[in-house]
């Protein structure tokens, strides 16, 4: 896949400094600097990309190569396209959503959409020609400086995503969603486990240091028969989840007489 990421060991290179100026606050010049001084930021703009966010999909894909050729992508809050353009270059089927507006990219299809919208997701589907093989969300409220204020609204777009996600997602398909630091947590990860084989927390090289932003990635997706007695279980969040690390649920499993605990508690990952 193009994009490659730029490399960030900063040897030989010049930093910009902006100079104090009448009419520009010190947080604008802080961030006019960082730009300047950003490598991922220059590379997007050699590379045409509309976003150095870009990359944190480079990255990611990098590591868990959910972006194929032929693959049927969808891709919440696109704009302004960053993402949309890595999978588009991978050669995937493209869906972009937004409640903003985006212009048009090569190979991408869009939607100016609410994704509360009971009729999205089957808009999405029926543009994707099929359920989709991952579901891509960078979607993140604008930050209040406030961090659990901030944890919390971008929770609820979390939320909203994996929604839509289970909504058009194949079986064994892929969800990859912004969370801020601390990840997914309480309630809101118990349900993508129930929903997930398996569910990790990354925070990829593209992601600025001082950024709380990390990104899920939850694969195999289990989609169940509506309307059976598991997915209900599931739905009233009635199957008890066990949160221990692998290694202790297997060691707990061992020592435990035989016919005892195993049957007590639903294992998912």
């Amino acid at each position: 896949m193009s994009g490659k990421p730029p490399g960030n060991s900063g040897r030989g290179e010049v930093r910009v400094r902006v100079k104090k100026t009448h009419g520009l606050k010190s947080s604008s010049r802080q961030w006019l600097a960082r730009q300047l001084n950003d490598p991922y930021v220059h590379a997007a703009k050699a590379k045409g990309y509309r976003s150095r966010a870009a990359f944190k999909l480079v990255e990611l894909d990098g590591k868990f190569h959910f972006l194929k050729k032929g693959a049927r992508i969808l891709d919440l809050g696109a704009a302004p396209g960053g993402w949309s353009q890595v999978a588009a270059a991978a050669g995937a089927v493209v869906v972009g959503a937004d409640i903003l507006a985006m212009e048009d990219l090569p190979g991408v299809t869009f939607f100016q959409a609410d994704l509360t919208d009971p009729g999205t997701p089957a808009l999405l589907k029926d543009a994707l020609g099929g359920p989709a093989d991952t579901v891509l969300s960078d979607m993140a409220a604008p930050t209040t400086g406030h961090r659990q204020t901030d944890h919390i609204r971008t929770t609820a777009l979390v939320e909203i995503a994996l929604e839509v996600a289970e909504d058009t997602l194949k079986p064994g398909g892929v969800f990859v969603a912004k969370v801020f630091q601390g990840g997914a947590t309480g309630a809101l990860l118990a349900r993508i486990k129930r929903s997930f084989r398996e569910v990790k927390h990354v925070k990829p090289p593209a992601s600025r240091a001082d950024s709380v932003e990390l990104y899920l990635v939850a694969s195999g997706f289990k989609a169940l028969r509506s309307g059976s007695p598991q997915a209900n279980a599931m739905v009233q969040g009635t199957i008890a989840i066990d949160e221990r690390p692998e290694h202790k649920r297997r060691a707990a499993q061992q020592k435990a007489p035989p016919g005892k605990g195993q049957g007590s508690r639903k294992r998912y990952r």
